[in-house]
């Protein structure tokens, strides 16, 4: 049983779509709409995950439905993008609540099944912007960059409990998300991978759903595109 947070989205349609077709039961949770998913194995709910008590409702929900949660991959993500100086409070806090603080009370609703069985998997969908910071994205490179952090630390205090923890950084994806960017940042976004194009929807969440299988790694971030950065981060 998987539980995908901002299952709505480009990247989370995807990736309730691989999920779905290797087999897995999908809980695929959406923030306002719920699309129509085919086949018995996706059920979707509507969750706010920056609300602490309507995320514990739905764990407990999924566990009353199907008994465990094996995987929680933690996608719900905004941006409100705007410079520092122009950037206003609440839009800033908006950024952090559903990028960093979701993943967290996500996280924290689910541990106590994973910690019973002594086994459990999380996938935080984090951004390379959180280790190079990008002009006009500071609530959104912050929060990022707080979910590597929390990542590690997450799969630190976790370990001895045989909970896998680990983060991607996925690339320039074609979803909702890039849409707003004018032509000359795609183009330059695309120009900065060595092998000229942006990513693909299917290989990051086939490759999540790949991860999600493995039994021996932990505390990583894994970069999934063609930019080629130094060896120190």
């Amino acid at each position: 049983m998987v539980l995908i947070t901002g299952a709505a989205g480009g990247l989370g349609r995807g990736l309730v779509s691989a999920f779905a077709g290797q087999g897995w039961r999908v809980v695929a949770a959406c923030h306002r709409i719920t699309p129509p998913w085919p086949g018995e194995r996706i059920w979707t709910v509507l969750l706010d995950v920056t609300d602490r008590p309507a995320t514990a409702q739905t764990v407990k929900s999924i566990m009353e439905r199907f008994g465990r949660i094996d995987v929680l991959v933690n996608n719900a993500g905004i941006t409100l993008d705007q410079p520092v100086w122009q950037l206003d409070e609440a839009a800033w806090q908006a950024v952090i609540d559903v990028n960093l603080k979701g993943a967290f009370l996500c996280s924290q609703a689910v541990l106590p099944a994973m910690r019973q069985v002594r086994d459990g998997y999380i996938l935080n969908v984090a951004s390379q912007v959180g280790r190079r910071g990008a002009r006009g994205q500071a609530s959104y490179a912050a929060s990022k960059a707080g979910l590597l952090g929390l990542t590690q630390s997450l799969a630190r205090e976790e370990g001895c409990h045989n909970i896998r923890v680990n983060a991607v950084m996925p690339g320039l994806l074609p979803t909702g998300m890039t849409a707003h960017l004018a032509k000359d940042q795609m183009k330059a976004m695309i120009a900065a991978n060595v092998l000229g194009r942006a990513n693909s929807l299917d290989e990051v969440a086939g490759f999540i759903v790949f991860l999600a299988g493995m039994q021996s790694v932990s505390g990583q971030c894994f970069q999934l595109d063609s930019r080629v950065g130094s060896w120190v981060a």
